[in-house]
């Protein structure tokens, strides 16, 4: 039931790039009418949204090659984090429920997000995003069975 250290879908960075993109083309716009208000240089606007853009990308491509996940027999690993790196371990006798879901622009770039909700504090659920559909099913249904397990081996 365990397996191999695991990365996301690559398509989870044209998800994040597009998520900088439609950030970067906002603020750029809001600042360019700001220049033309303020009767400041007209080039202001473009050079945020560049500046922006190419630091949203480069954090996409960096935050894709910092995830990855590992399936083992007692817990979930998690690893993460562009500046800051972040291991999470999930217990599975902690594991409340796990979600699959799919939101509109995942569907269309054919992704699928798995949420595990934990017995911890406020904060203490966790996602792994960028999934197939099959791949975040085959994970949820994964999960779901060694909760049950570590349950039953917690139990007193």
């Amino acid at each position: 039931m365990t397996g191999p250290e695991r990365s996301l879908e690559s398509a989870v960075r044209l998800v994040w790039i597009l998520r900088a993109a439609l950030a970067a083309v906002v603020l750029g716009a809001v600042t360019g009418a700001l220049s033309v208000v303020l009767d400041a240089p007209a080039w202001i606007g473009p050079v945020v949204f560049t500046v922006l853009f190419l630091f949203g990308a480069t954090r996409a491509h960096l935050r894709y090659e910092s995830w990855s996940y590992r399936v083992r027999t007692d817990s979930l690993f998690l690893d993460r984090g562009v500046l800051t790196r972040v291991r999470t371990v999930v217990p599975y006798v902690r594991i409340q429920h796990v979600d699959a879901s799919r939101g509109p622009v995942e569907r269309a770039f054919g992704l699928a997000t798995v949420v595990v909700y934990t017995a911890g504090s406020r904060g203490a659920d966790v996602s792994i995003p960028g999934l197939t559909p099959d791949r975040a099913d085959d994970l949820q249904d994964r999960l779901k069975r060694l909760a049950i397990a570590a349950e039953g081996e917690d139990a007193v």
